[in-house]
């Protein structure tokens, strides 16, 4: 489900569903107007920004016979999942198979009636395979994925904020010093003596241990100089999403001439109060850039209080520094062996051409485990994809 987004774009979105239907029926399914109203009367109790829901709606009340379940399926992988971009006609004769139980299959309706004339009306001649014309709304959903954050119209901010609300970001786990039965190589002789109680005193089988796994939490620096002030309040609102997850331990702060920390301000349930709330705390928006300052304040007032049990730092900024560049080294040295991965994300690394040659971004990088960009929704999912991969083991 991985790139699909069945959000409505104006009318298109249900031109296409009424066309998917349409298609349905063309290879065969038994699929009538009735299910079609079924189906869109279904998509208001339903987040169909979630592709799954989706998918699991559609094929619930589109198919009733399970033989139908494998068409069905690669007609929707095809249809709200493979781009658009080259074409604008999607070929599926291919999918159509005669069945043993039901007898050869009939060729399928074409989409629209045949002309009076047409030598294939009465049936002498086969018709063609189907083939349908499709409005591109995945293309403009892969376009605003692919569309750089500081070039977004008002309506595509709006849309990006939504989406960046549903994204799902999960670290790589760590193992913890308590342990838990498993298949472990450390043998429970407690849990091993109860069990020979129960078969008369026989220690048949050795219980073991293994130990127990949590997520890494998870350190957001942030840049909210003059220089990032086009990437700073949607990034914010990523940031919000990544400190709502219930399962991710997330620690949150800004900086452009001093370091702030906004945690508890990102805790908010409504976006509108957090963000409100970070803008109270925060007195040096699109200020001028210390980041060697902010890096050592972190180290020195919060390193020891967040960085422990594995945790994973995000630093986020453009490298542009008007501060001691000797001291950036310094600190990002001493940063990087305080926490599992140092990672900098740079919404500049997308441009084309782009290279580090800023002296922040050259004192910084030799301390840095990956340079990612962060410029786009499309390296937004890159970085969850990153995140999740995470291994145990340091990389310095």
């Amino acid at each position: 489900s991985q790139g699909m987004d069945p959000q409505p774009a104006g009318s298109n979105f249900l031109q296409n569903l009424l066309l998917f239907g349409r298609l349905l029926r063309g290879l065969g399914l038994d699929v009538n107007p009735g299910r079609m109203i079924d189906l869109v009367q279904a998509l208001g109790l339903i987040s169909i920004g979630r592709p799954d829901d989706f998918y699991f709606a559609s094929r619930t009340l589109l198919v009733h016979d399970r033989e139908d379940l494998p068409l069905f399926d690669q007609a929707f992988e095809m249809f709200w999942r493979v781009p658009v971009s080259d074409w604008t006609a999607i070929q599926f004769g291919g999918m159509l198979k005669p069945r043993q139980k039901r007898g050869p299959r009939l060729a399928p309706p074409p989409l629209t009636d045949p002309p009076e004339d047409d030598p294939g009306r009465d049936g002498s001649e086969s018709r063609e395979d189907p083939v349908l014309l499709v409005t591109r709304t995945y293309s403009d959903r892969e376009l605003l994925r692919q569309k750089n954050f500081a070039e977004l119209t008002g309506d595509e901010l709006e849309a990006v904020r939504e989406l960046m609300q549903r994204m799902r970001i999960r670290l790589g786990e760590r193992r913890t010093r308590r342990m838990r039965p498993g298949r472990g190589r450390l043998l429970d002789l407690r849990r091993s003596l109860r069990g020979s109680f129960r078969t008369g005193g026989e220690m048949l089988t050795l219980a073991r241990r293994e130990r127990k796994t949590k997520p890494r939490p998870l350190v957001v620096i942030a840049d909210i100089s003059g220089s990032m002030e086009r990437y700073t309040r949607l990034l914010l609102h990523f940031i919000y999403g990544l400190a709502q997850s219930r399962s991710l331990p997330v620690e949150a702060f800004v900086f452009s001439t001093r370091l702030t920390r906004i945690t508890r301000q990102l805790r908010q349930k409504d976006i509108d109060q957090s963000l409100e709330d970070v803008s109270g705390v925060v007195h040096d928006w699109a200020g001028g850039t210390r980041i060697g300052e902010a890096i050592k304040t972190f180290n020195y007032d919060w390193g020891r209080r967040v960085l422990g049990r594995g945790a994973v730092v995000l630093i986020i900024s453009d490298g542009w520094d008007r501060g001691d560049i000797d001291l950036l080294d310094l600190e990002m040295a001493r940063l990087q062996r305080s926490c599992h991965r140092t990672i900098w994300l740079n919404p500049l690394l997308g441009s084309p051409g782009y290279e580090p040659l800023t002296r922040g971004m050259q004192a910084a990088l030799p301390h840095v485990d990956a340079f990612l960009p962060v410029h786009n929704l499309a390296s937004l999912e890159d970085l969850a994809a990153h995140l999740q991969a995470i291994g145990a083991r340091r990389l310095h």
